[in-house]
């Protein structure tokens, strides 16, 4: 039953980036033919997309891209070998690297927060136009949509900041003429 609802929120929202704004490059990568690069943090959210696409869709129908930002020590490098190990165990395609978060945010005057965003934002979507992704999966839900709408209230927002999260958009830092697509499956 959830893997039946799944598999219809993920192709509507496939059909959504492919008639409104997107077409994939083409690409001389395995990767093309319209996968999925999923945003994996090892955290249970991400994990719990990544499991629903590939029970769903299979392993061939997405990749994993997984940042170690280096902010936790140890148990940034224990996310990042879970996630490989689950990756590895199921034959799916893996991108890792690893960012010198605090150096970043300090040499551009940003917090670590939207340091951290910054670089996994651009590097998805290097990934996306290197290897023809049709999308990043990230594992928001309507907790976090809820979370996003009363920040952006905080903060004094306009109409754009009140309608929160939407579940198909153009991914932010993925600048060029061709914008990379970034859908939440999981927001509603």
């Amino acid at each position: 039953m959830i893997q039946n609802r799944f598999r219809n929120i993920v192709e509507e929202l496939k059909g959504q980036i492919k008639n409104v704004f997107w077409s994939a490059p083409s690409c001389d990568s395995e990767a093309c033919g319209g996968s999925v690069l999923l945003a994996v943090s090892g955290g249970m959210d991400s994990m719990c997309m990544a499991d629903l696409f590939y029970e769903t869709f299979g392993a061939d129908a997405m990749a994993i891209a997984h940042c170690n930002f280096n902010l936790r020590g140890e148990e940034s490098d224990a996310d990042e070998a879970m996630v490989k190990a689950w990756a590895q165990e199921r034959n799916i395609r893996l991108h890792t690297v690893s960012f010198d978060t605090v150096e970043y945010a300090s040499s551009n005057g940003i917090s670590i927060e939207m340091a951290a965003r910054e670089l996994r934002y651009a590097w998805f979507a290097g990934l996306c136009k290197k290897r023809g992704y049709q999308a990043v999966a990230v594992a928001h839900h309507a907790e976090d949509n809820a979370e996003t709408l009363l920040l952006n209230l905080v903060r004094g927002t306009g109409l754009k900041g009140i309608a929160g999260m939407k579940a198909v958009s153009p991914m932010p830092c993925s600048g060029g003429p061709v914008p990379v697509a970034l859908m939440r499956p999981l927001l509603s």
